[in-house]
């Protein structure tokens, strides 16, 4: 690819601020990231990142884009102790009460600490040559050129006592800073109108636990995922990782998040499918349960906006922030960052607009997915559509059929791993398959039923 800048500025050390980093290292000549926080050794939590602690999930896509950007990366994890294996076959999916088959579905994974994943990362791009970190500094401000019209550089802040700030000039600042971005409180400083805001408020709450486990237990499994039903609405998930360990995460919505006691948080597991909850009871504790709660799912749309300046952009969190039961920040994350490597092969000629266009197309999958299984939920608010209902009553069918039809569950991992969209999952192939799985669980239902019945009457 072409230069088409001297320097390009990234706000945060996220992530989405990191392999943003790596793609601008393609067409600028150098690449500073501002980090407010002094980045810690590979493996260990960073400070602000709550919830690192937590059960993480990295989708086929995002391990796909990974690739992508850092040749060998999937090997190099599994070399630090990550796990990789096949999603549906090496997985064991509890969805609406359903236990999917497990069989091969060609989409592959890591499970890994989020500490070793994003450790390993800083070290890839810490060590290309034009990319220099700047951590323990905050991003206090953008410079903008006489006329208003574009950002011309990034007013920095060191957190140490004492010290003053600088201007780094930049011909491009991305904002990866997260939840927290400042951006649109900047632009209405500058006089540019701040981005529409879609929120659903899910009030999620959840605790997760580090275990010693042996492996075995798991008979060769990646790890577990239940999201609970109507009437048990309470999910989580177990997931091995490295240093023979076992990170267990419980989950609820709107207050009915687990307790924290030890005792409560294992009664709380009870709660997960059987063989779930024995395995937790199998292993050994190692902490105490630590908490984290998300009370808003945010979408900020930037796409929508007539007015911004050049030289500016957005992505991540600071984005759109979903809900982390879903699994889908990193990923997200990781294919913005590869739109953004697009878009630059155009140069930088309305880089702005046609950014924010292809990150609202990656965004519009993830956010209907998270959204609509969020709204099927009576407690959590939001406008339920015609399209919202029929979907959530559609899925339950879905998810029963994937029990006994292996094609109809690797259908609905693509989706969920936004390798597909989700209208795929209503192609008439892919209804008439779950027409026809739900009609041969009934027959073998009313066949045992049957079967057991005469049995009760033979005699003994």
């Amino acid at each position: 690819m072409r230069i088409v800048g001297h320097h390009a500025v990234v706000i945060g050390a996220s992530m989405a601020g990191l392999l943003t980093a790596r793609v601008l290292t393609e067409t600028y000549d150098r690449v500073t990231i501002v980090e407010r926080n002094i980045l810690p050794a590979c493996g260990e939590h960073r400070r602000g990142v709550p919830q690192a602690h937590h059960l993480h999930g990295l989708l086929a896509s995002g391990l796909t884009a990974l690739e992508t950007l850092f040749d060998g990366f999937a090997d190099e994890m599994v070399l630090a102790g990550a796990l990789l294996g096949d999603i549906l076959a090496d997985g064991r999916w509890y969805l609406d009460g359903h236990h999917y088959r497990q069989v091969p579905s060609g989409l592959h994974g890591l499970t890994m600490s989020r500490p070793l994943l994003e450790g390993h990362v800083l070290q890839r791009v810490r060590a290309l040559p034009t990319v220099q970190v700047l951590d323990g500094c905050d991003a206090a401000g953008v410079e903008v050129s006489a006329d208003g019209r574009r950002v011309i550089g990034l007013r920095v802040l060191p957190t140490a006592d004492g010290a003053t700030a600088q201007v780094l000039d930049a011909d491009l600042v991305v904002d990866a800073s997260g939840r927290g971005s400042r951006t649109p409180v900047w632009l209405e400083q500058l006089g540019y109108p701040r981005p529409a805001r879609e929120e659903v408020r899910v009030g999620v709450g959840y605790a997760s636990r580090r275990y010693l486990l042996d492996p075995e237990v798991l008979d060769g499994d990646g790890g577990a995922i239940s999201n609970g039903t109507l009437t048990h609405r309470y999910g989580g998930g177990l997931q091995p990782q490295e240093h023979g360990q076992m990170l267990v995460t419980l989950g609820g919505y709107q207050g009915n998040h687990p307790p924290l006691d030890p005792a409560g948080f294992t009664a709380f597991a009870a709660q997960l499918p059987a063989d779930l909850y024995e395995i937790i009871q199998q292993a050994e504790p190692l902490s105490d349960p630590i908490r984290f709660t998300f009370p808003v799912s945010v979408r900020n749309r930037y796409e929508r906006l007539r007015r911004f300046p050049d030289g500016l952009l957005v992505l991540g969190d600071a984005l759109c922030s979903f809900n982390p039961l879903y699994g889908q920040g990193m990923s997200v994350a990781a294919l913005e960052a590869l739109a953004l490597r697009d878009c630059l092969r155009n140069g930088t000629h309305r880089l702005t607009s046609r950014f924010f266009r292809a990150g609202a197309k990656i965004v519009n999958s993830a956010w209907d997915i998270s959204v609509t299984g969020d709204l099927r939920l009576p407690e959590v608010e939001g406008r339920r559509t015609l399209k919202v209902r029929l979907v959530n009553a559609y899925l339950p069918r879905l998810h029963a059929a994937a029990t006994v039809d292996g094609r109809v569950g690797t259908a609905f991992m693509r989706v969920s791993n936004l390798l597909d969209p989700p209208p795929r999952l209503l192609s008439p192939t892919l209804v008439l398959r779950v027409l026809r799985a739900n009609l041969r669980r009934r027959r073998d239902r009313a066949q045992h039923r049957g079967s057991t019945r005469g049995c009760s009457r033979s005699p003994v």
